[in-house]
C-alpha cells in the first residue's frame, strides 16, 4: 500500500528499531487528530500527531476558566466532564509498563524550561502526580533506566517523553544531545523501558504517509474511514507536481516535516514573491512537499478587539490507546484570531477555545 521508499527513505524512519518489540505492540499511546469542517459540512482529517503532540494543557484551563467565568452554562447544560484527562493518561501509561511489572513508575521527559510547550509538561506531571524530569535526572544500569532521587536511585519503568527522536539517545542519535539518555535504546531494546510515543512514530506523523492512511484502514481493519481525508497532491508524482506548480496561488502547500504552521504557503494570501520563491523550492526538492485545496473551514464566534466576529477553527481530540482506547469528550480547538487567517497554530499567533460534548 505504501511505496517501501517512503518509509526506508523517510528521515523519520529509525533503522535502529529494526527488531524492537515494543510493549503491546503500541506505538502511538498518545494521538491527536487534527479534524477541520470544510465548506460542504463534511468534517475531515487534516493530518496526524503522532510523535509528541502537545496542546491538551490548555484545553484543560481553557474548562477551568470557563467553568469560573459562567458557571450558570454548566448548570444548565450536560457537558461532559475533561479534568479526569490526566487520570486517564496516568492510567494508561501505567498499563503500557514493560511486562511482569506491578506497580510501575512513570515519568515525563521534557528539554526543560526553555521548550516552548514547557508548561504543559510541568502541568501534566503536576496533575499525574509523577516526577518531571530531564535527561540528566536519569541513567542506564545494567539495561535498566534509573532516577536520581535523594533517597538513591529508583528505577523507571514508563518514560512519557516529550522530545524528539533525535535527542533520546546521544549513543544512537544526535551524539551532541544534551537532552537524552545514554543508553537509553538499550534498555528498549532489552524490553526493561516503555517509551511513550514509541520511537520511529515520526513516520506514520509524516505529511507524506497521511495520504495513505484510509489504505491503511482498509488494509488492517477491512473498513472503509468513517472520516475521510482532505484531497491531497504528492509533489514527488510528476503529474501533481506539474498540476500544483500551475495552480499554486490556489492552493495551501506544506512541507512533509512541517510543524507548528511553519514551513507552509497559504496560495490565496501569499504574495507574488512567496509564491515564487515556494516555486523554486518545489522545482528543486518536489518530495519535500504535499499540497492540499485551501479549504473554507468553518468558523466560530470569536470576541475580537472589534466585537464579536467569525474566525476559522480546526478541532484536535486526543485519542489514549493502552489497556483501551479512549477519546477525551472534548479537544483542543484552535482558533486563528487574525481576521480572515486559516492558520491555527499558537506558534503562528492563534488562541485557543473551550470544546463541549453534550452528554445525552
Amino acid at each position: 500500500m505504501v511505496p517501501a521508499e517512503q518509509v526506508l527513505c523517510n528521515s523519520q524512519y529509525r533503522p535502529e528499531m529494526q527488531g524492537v518489540d515494543v510493549p503491546g505492540g503500541i506505538y502511538a499511546h498518545i494521538a491527536g487528530i487534527d479534524i477541520v469542517r470544510d465548506d460542504a459540512g463534511e468534517f475531515r482529517v487534516l493530518e496526524d500527531n503522532l510523535r509528541v503532540p502537545s496542546g491538551v494543557s490548555y484545553m484543560l484551563e481553557n474548562r477551568k476558566m470557563m467553568m469560573r467565568l459562567f458557571p450558570e452554562l454548566f448548570s444548565g447544560h450536560r457537558v461532559a466532564p475533561v479534568d479526569h484527562y490526566p487520570d486517564v493518561l496516568f492510567d494508561n501509561l501505567r498499563s503500557v509498563a514493560p511486562t511482569g511489572v506491578a506497580d510501575p513508575t512513570v515519568v515525563l521527559l521534557t528539554a526543560g524550561a526553555h521548550n516552548s510547550a514547557y508548561f504543559e509538561h510541568a502541568f501534566l506531571a503536576q496533575q499525574m502526580g509523577i516526577e518531571l524530569v530531564e535527561g540528566q535526572d536519569l541513567f542506564v544500569r545494567d539495561e535498566a533506566v534509573f532516577m536520581r532521587t535523594t533517597q538513591g536511585p529508583q528505577r523507571v519503568d514508563v518514560i512519557y517523553r516529550r522530545i524528539d527522536d533525535d535527542f533520546l539517545d546521544p549513543l544512537v542519535f544526535r551524539p551532541d544531545s544534551m537532552l537524552g539518555v545514554p543508553g537509553l535504546l538499550t534498555a528498549y531494546r532489552a524490553g526493561r523501558i516503555t517509551i511513550a510515543n514509541a520511537i520511529g512514530t515520526g513516520v506514520a506523523d509524516d505529511k507524506s504517509i497521511y495520504p495513505y492512511v484510509p489504505e491503511m484502514i482498509r488494509f488492517y481493519l477491512g473498513q472503509s474511514p468513517i472520516i475521510g481525508n482532505v484531497h491531497t497532491w504528492m509533489l514527488r508524482n510528476k503529474e501533481d507536481k506539474d498540476y500544483v506548480l500551475a495552480h499554486l496561488p490556489e492552493l495551501v502547500i506544506k512541507e512533509v516535516h512541517g510543524a507548528g504552521g511553519y514551513g507552509m504557503l497559504i496560495g490565496p494570501a501569499a504574495t507574488k514573491a512567496e509564491i515564487d520563491a515556494f516555486r523554486k523550492q518545489i522545482i528543486a526538492t518536489p518530495e519535500r512537499y504535499i499540497a492540499q485545496p485551501t479549504l473554507a473551514v468553518s468558523t466560530c464566534p470569536t470576541f475580537t478587539g472589534h466585537g464579536a466576529a467569525p474566525r476559522h477553527i480546526d478541532l484536535r481530540p486526543f485519542v489514549l490507546s493502552g489497556r483501551d482506547i479512549t477519546i477525551v469528550p472534548g479537544g483542543l480547538t484552535r482558533v486563528a484570531l487574525r481576521d480572515g487567517s486559516l492558520v491555527v497554530n499558537s506558534s503562528q499567533g492563534g488562541g485557543t477555545k473551550d470544546t463541549w460534548v453534550l452528554e445525552t
